[in-house]
């Protein structure tokens, strides 16, 4: 019995037909075709140029800062040769000598001098 339930069911698929084919959605040709790679570089671009940007304002402001630290160290080297130069007139101070000499440029005269005004030079 099995055996003739095969060999019938083999008469059966010959005289069966088959389908037409299909046509698949993807083989068409046309204006509607969308071309990938076009597509894949656009937003591979697009993506780089975002990423791009968002590096952009970190650049700014590291740039702002470096421009400030280099005017921060300029003001911090005037300031030490400042400080330096302060130094060593208070060391110097207690010298009669410097004491003479600031006096006079700031018009005194010493006790045993008589102080004179020349007009006209």
């Amino acid at each position: 019995m099995a055996v003739r339930a095969h060999a019938g069911s083999a008469t059966a698929s010959r005289a069966r037909r088959r389908p037409a084919a299909r046509k698949r959605p993807g083989a068409r040709q046309g204006a509607s075709r969308v071309n990938w790679e076009r597509v894949g570089r656009v937003a591979l671009t697009l993506v780089l140029a975002a990423v791009l940007y968002s590096y952009l304002n970190p650049a700014i402001n590291f740039v702002k800062t470096y421009t400030a630290t280099t005017a921060a160290k300029i003001q911090l080297h005037e300031a030490q040769r400042e400080n330096t130069h302060l130094h060593h007139r208070i060391q110097q101070s207690g010298d009669p000598i410097v004491i003479d000499r600031e006096a006079r440029a700031q018009g005194m005269t010493a006790p045993e001098e008589t102080p004179m005004v020349v007009d006209g030079l």
